[in-house]
């Protein structure tokens, strides 16, 4: 037996400002990307979003912590490290780009778009609807907790892995990557020095955190420009982050009003289910990863106790789910034991609820600190090809495809709504160059629900690899089915969930509307086929004895963990 839990160490000091500050970064997301993209209200999410979400780190790691203390008590081991949890990154882009953005901007009043009361009722309506979707990722979650193997034996690594890294890379890697760019002696630095310290593993000068040293060397760059002029003229203060201290207005979430957005929040599922099952996956992977560095944690208990964090955390107003981070070997190589999630609870929490975090998202230069979502994006992307077999790398890049076309859309979408186009009246419609409207069109179908049809597409082609054809078919059939509802490939604006035919009780807007059904049922008429032909196929191979992989085309079945935060 080894001697009494040591459950703080040095090693904790990295492993909290590692944990802390992606946590942070990924709080400065939320309020950053909403405003920039969506002109939605700073002080509304700082005073209503935020708490919540910082409220659901809290509780996770603090759940964690105490698991530590289970597991050191259980298996006798004295340097038990805690399992990490903090805000899943994926999610925070596609619930800021694909559910929070388009609810706002949907409730905006076509006139006096920018008045106060409106913007105010907008995004009211935008977080009720970011409620729901937590809710029900926290109600998924909770499910697979009494069973999560069955997700990974219903998807192949390659399917769910694959829209992650296409995620990892498109969006969580490149849109950071603007904001950081814009003073590129601040940037360049801070990235520079994250990832030559984090990814190549070189140390820095009296042991500082690769995370802290860049935010310290590039923060003081970025000072010293600005206290010199050399950043141009200020912007103006968006708010004043004193006004955002002390909120109280995320406890008006306690009263359930949230549920009244249920039924409109059925039309975002397509994006919520996804990665809710998506953090399910990557817990039980990040599980077995701990237990490789030896921290041998119960699955289905992590399983669970990223459900309840979530959950908690949507009945307080979060907007972002939990999930359990990639780091636990990472953190364990470091010293670090339980302390540090313990710490950063605490640092989350009070952030969040006091409304200091106001001051953080004001004068922390963002070029500084989002380096650190570039290396997370790489991390997520690296380790969703190194979880999967090394035959089915073609899958996991084929996914990325569908993600590239919502990162066009999002930049032809910004054009189109930029005021000096409106007002010449330049819209799709005036376009004289009819192969370009085509290919707008196409590109912005197959945007519409690319995590599902990441999911698709990679778990087809790994099924085809592995001569599993009959499997493959069934992802054909199933693609067909979600586009005939809307769920994938919708040519409607803002992509709602529609019946394909006429049903009792349905109103009519819940309906497919008449001159969109042609493009509808060729799209799905096209997965048909394939679907057919796959079978057609699976018989051929089954009659000639060719349906067993070639030996050569086997390679081991790599078990690395799948990244998530």
């Amino acid at each position: 037996m080894a001697g009494k839990y040591r459950w703080a160490a040095v090693g904790d000091v990295n492993a909290f400002f590692g944990l802390m500050l992606d946590n942070v970064a990924g709080m400065l997301l939320i309020v950053s990307l909403l405003y920039q993209n969506f002109g939605f209200p700073v002080e509304f999410a700082l005073r209503y979003m935020i708490p919540g979400t910082a409220i659901g780190v809290l509780l996770g790691d603090l759940m964690f912590f105490f698991l530590a203390f289970v597991l050191a008590r259980r298996s006798g081991s004295a340097t038990v490290t805690a399992m990490p949890l903090g805000l899943d990154t994926p999610s925070t882009f596609g619930m800021v780009f694909f559910v929070l953005g388009p609810a706002y901007l949907s409730a905006l009043p076509a006139e006096g778009a920018d008045s106060p009361d409106a913007m105010h009722a907008a995004a009211m309506y935008a977080w009720q609807v970011g409620i729901c979707s937590i809710f029900v990722s926290g109600l998924i979650k909770l499910a697979c907790a009494f069973g999560s193997g069955w997700v990974r034996r219903m998807v192949p690594r390659a399917g769910l892995l694959g829209s992650l890294a296409a995620i990892a890379l498109v969006l969580i890697s490149f849109l950071p990557l603007l904001e950081i760019l814009r003073y590129p002696l601040v940037g360049l630095t801070a990235l520079a020095i994250i990832l030559t310290a984090l990814v190549g593993r070189v140390p820095l000068p009296f042991k500082v955190p690769g995370a802290v040293g860049g935010l310290l060397v590039a923060g003081c760059i970025y000072f010293v420009m600005n206290a010199t002029g050399a950043l141009g003229e200020p912007a103006e203060a968006l708010f004043d982050p004193a006004m955002g201290l002390m909120p109280t207005e995320w406890l008006s979430a306690l009263s359930f009003g949230w549920l009244s957005a249920m039924s409109e929040t059925a039309n975002y599922l397509p994006i919520v289910i996804p990665f809710a099952l998506a953090t399910v996956v990557g817990g039980i992977d990040c599980t077995e990863s701990a237990a490789a560095a030896g921290d041998e944690y119960n699955t289905n208990t992590v399983i669970g106790i990223e459900a309840l964090a979530t959950l908690m955390a949507s009945l307080c107003g979060a907007v972002i789910q939990t999930t359990p981070y990639i780091g636990h070997p990472a953190y364990k190589a470091m010293g670090g034991r339980a302390a540090y999630t313990l710490a950063t609870a605490l640092m989350m929490g009070l952030l969040g609820t006091t409304g200091l975090f106001g001051y953080f998202y004001q004068f922390i230069p963002k070029a500084a600190v989002f380096p650190i979502l570039v290396f997370v994006g790489l991390e997520i992307a690296a380790q969703s090809f190194l979880a999967t077999p090394r035959r089915h790398y073609p899958a996991v890049a084929l996914a990325c495809i569908p993600a590239l076309a919502t990162l066009a859309v999002d930049f032809v979408n910004q054009l189109w709504g930029d005021g000096a186009l409106s007002s010449a009246g330049i819209h799709p419609g005036t376009l004289q160059n009819e192969e370009l409207q085509t290919n707008l069109a196409t590109t912005s179908i197959l945007a519409n629900g690319f995590i599902l049809t990441s999911i698709f597409w990679a778990s087809a082609l790994a099924m085809a690899i592995d001569r599993r054809l009959a499997s493959a078919a069934a992802f054909y059939f199933g693609a067909a089915v979600c586009t005939v509802f809307g769920l994938i490939h919708s040519p409607l604006p803002n992509a709602p969930i529609l019946s394909p035919i006429p049903l009792p009780l349905l109103p009519d807007s819940a309906i497919l509307p008449t001159e969109y059904q042609p493009t509808v049922f060729s799209w799905a008429a096209g997965y048909i086929l394939v679907g057919v032909l796959m079978l057609l196929w699976h018989q051929y191979l089954q009659r000639t004895g060719e349906s067993a992989m070639p030996e050569q085309d086997r390679d081991e079945s790599l078990d690395s963990p799948a990244a998530d935060g």
